[in-house]
């Protein structure tokens, strides 16, 4: 079998170095062709993926962004032979997944919705790494949930990776879980960081919280600014409850109420070991 990949930025980058750890046969592109020689060098792919050898592979990914997927797709799904799967990596599902389900029924080959759930806040090829996605979740959107010889071989093939699990959702379930998950703790992060603390003090006084809370405030500005627009209903709904749920603190503070204070405390370390428990 032989993969895809297009994009080779960090998760790009990572999926190429992990199928060629597992013995895969890789062929890759990206926009920066410098990247691909790159990767071509560094032995991450085998070759450059191209118009002539895309219906050589059985599995394609689209480590891209949500609007450049959807026109790959468009421009490249003539070339694509019909047991060949696509399966694109972008944060949000809604969107791709509509053009892309319709995309491939248009040209004939497969497509999955997916989401590498793994990252650094660093991005680019030159922190990509074969282990990123060891232990991780691959969540999935399938086109057809009856669909099982395709779903089996995508999950055959996402393991390779060295991904330990693989959820299967909807589109609009895993936009609602992101917003929450993952949005919200960029968004968060991006706006703390923002302190005249931050700037005046640095991390003078500091511990494992500040670090670790900070650390997705580093991120590609662009392409964050495409997936909350392409999920603001679901990202708006969780900062006006965040903004909501903060007012509260803030007004015991004000008020030097100890006893709202403590219960609201008491809440949020309820609420986490039920969830904790959930989890298990």
């Amino acid at each position: 079998m032989k993969i895809g990949i297009v994009g080779l930025g960090l998760i790009g980058g990572s999926l190429a170095k992990a199928y060629k750890r597992a013995g895969v046969e890789v062929y890759g592109n990206d926009k920066n062709h410098l990247i691909t020689e790159l990767a071509m060098m560094a032995r991450a792919i085998d070759q450059e993926l191209a118009e002539e050898n895309c219906k050589d592979c059985g599995v394609i990914f689209l480590a891209i962004s949500p609007d450049q997927a959807v026109k790959w797709m468009e421009e490249h799904g003539n070339e694509l032979a019909t047991n060949t799967i696509v399966i694109d990596c972008c944060g949000t599902k809604r969107k791709i997944c509509e053009a892309g389900m319709r995309i491939s029924r248009k040209y004939g080959f497969s497509y999955v919705g997916g989401h590498p759930m793994a990252g650094l806040q660093f991005g680019g090829f030159k922190n990509s790494k074969e282990t990123l996605f060891d232990g991780a979740l691959f969540a999935v959107v399938p086109s057809d949930p009856n669909d099982l010889f395709t779903l089996q071989k995508v999950k055959e093939v996402v393991l390779l990776a060295g991904f330990s699990k693989v959820a299967y959702t909807t589109a609009e379930n895993h936009d609602k879980i992101i917003a929450f998950t993952s949005q919200m703790a960029h968004i968060v992060s991006n706006a703390f960081i923002k302190s005249e603390t931050a700037r005046e003090e640095g991390t003078k006084i500091s511990a494992g919280s500040y670090r670790d809370f900070t650390r997705v405030a580093y991120l590609d500005a662009g392409m964050w600014t495409e997936l909350f627009l392409e999920n603001k209903d679901n990202l708006k709904r969780e900062i006006d409850f965040l903004c909501e749920e903060l007012g509260k603190y803030s007004k015991a503070l004000e008020e030097n109420n100890s006893e709202a204070l403590y219960t609201l405390l008491e809440e949020g370390k309820e609420r986490k070991m039920e969830v904790d428990h959930r989890c298990d």
